[in-house]
């Protein structure tokens, strides 16, 4: 239920901003504050997780926040009052994820101390993308979807928000933590070179993706002038998710590091595609990489941290993923393209941002030892 939301928040927010009358390097400034959010607010939240033992209660307010940011980011077509709704968005939407990824963990330790068969991270991870794509694809069946109005947009995410809210009545409190009294501090004692150093690899990639995840709905309604856009999310989508499941034995058998390298390879070849070959082929051709460019590379980046974590501190250090391995890139990485997209265009931008992904795999290479021992 969490993914059918971002079935509509990750192909129609960047339309949603456009169409509020912002230029594309507006956009991609608002959509980088976006992810920017994602840094320090998921991260203390979840040590509110972390501490209390209990992660109910924060899904809770991140439904909340997902209602309250939409209700403000429609009506009002002021620049404030836009980063205020997004602030709220970003929580109500990102915060879940570190959340959800440490229930699952939690599941999987559970079982195994009970001797009992473990739940396939991969397997509940593709049932979140099977969300994705049929409300990608719903939206898609709607006509001119892609064009109407934000209000349409954000009562749809708003509906798919309160079933999501009312799933969470489902979603029992396994492998419950322990409850800690002391006050919240920001001590990372645990983090080594390895796990920073794996943290820039991935980093480094998703700068990559960053343009494809802010500008591809934008590029094929203003560049290819094709309104595609759910059907192309549906693609990716549904392409990631036999890679979601088959990768973890890849990743268990190998390691997270090299499935991340393979992953940044195929991210170097599809946005090269984007940029030389710009036609509904081309854009067909480099979603079905989504199924390498996320498919292979988010369980294998989730597995790094968590082999990397201290189970104390997994929620945190899952939301650490998420900032500055995800976040921050993508906000460096949003806010930066809409300038080339306005200055030389969208094949340019996919272009420049394929280098990203070749410095990714070049550091990955350089301490490929160090980094392939974390299995």
């Amino acid at each position: 239920m969490l993914f059918t939301i971002y079935g509509i928040s990750s192909p129609y927010l960047q339309l949603m901003i456009r169409r509020l009358g912002y230029s594309p390097a507006a956009v991609g400034f608002f959509l980088g504050f976006f992810e920017l959010v994602g840094i320090t607010g998921p991260m203390y939240l979840a040590q509110l997780a972390d501490r209390s033992g209990r992660l109910k209660p924060l899904l809770i307010a991140s439904t909340i926040m997902i209602l309250a940011g939409l209700g403000l980011l429609v009506p009002f077509h002021l620049p404030i009052i836009t980063l205020v709704s997004l602030v709220l968005l970003s929580l109500g939407i990102k915060t879940p994820i570190p959340v959800l990824d440490t229930s699952v963990m939690r599941a999987i330790e559970y079982a195994a101390e009970r001797k009992e068969k473990q739940p396939n991270y991969g397997i509940v991870r593709a049932i979140g993308s099977v969300g994705f794509v049929v409300i990608a694809i719903i939206a898609q069946l709607f006509p001119g979807f892609e064009g109407s109005p934000p209000a349409v947009m954000a009562l749809a995410m708003g509906v798919l928000a309160i079933f999501f809210l009312l799933s969470l009545g489902y979603l029992p409190e396994i492998g419950k933590g322990h409850p800690r009294k002391e006050k919240i501090a920001f001590s990372f004692k645990w983090l080594d070179s390895t796990y920073l150093l794996g943290l820039v690899v991935i980093a480094l990639g998703r700068l990559a993706m960053a343009p494809i995840g802010s500008f591809f709905s934008m590029y094929l309604t203003e560049d290819l002038h094709w309104h595609a856009v759910g059907a192309m999310w549906a693609l990716s989508a549904t392409s990631e998710i036999p890679f979601i499941i088959l990768s973890w034995k890849f990743i268990h058998k190998k390691s997270p590091m090299l499935a991340i390298a393979i992953a940044s390879g195929a991210i170097v070849v599809r946005l090269l595609i984007y940029a030389l070959f710009p036609s509904p082929g081309g854009a067909i051709s480099g979603q079905l990489l989504h199924s390498l460019c996320y498919g292979l590379f988010q369980p294998a980046a989730i597995a790094f941290v968590n082999l990397k974590t201290p189970p104390a501190d997994r929620t945190t250090g899952m939301a650490l993923f998420m900032g500055f391995g995800v976040g921050l890139p993508t906000f460096i990485g949003s806010a930066l393209g809409g300038t080339i997209v306005e200055a030389l265009g969208y094949r340019w931008l996919f272009a420049s941002y394929s280098l990203f992904a070749a410095a990714s795999l070049a550091l990955f290479l350089k301490f490929r030892k160090q980094l392939t021992a974390v299995r």
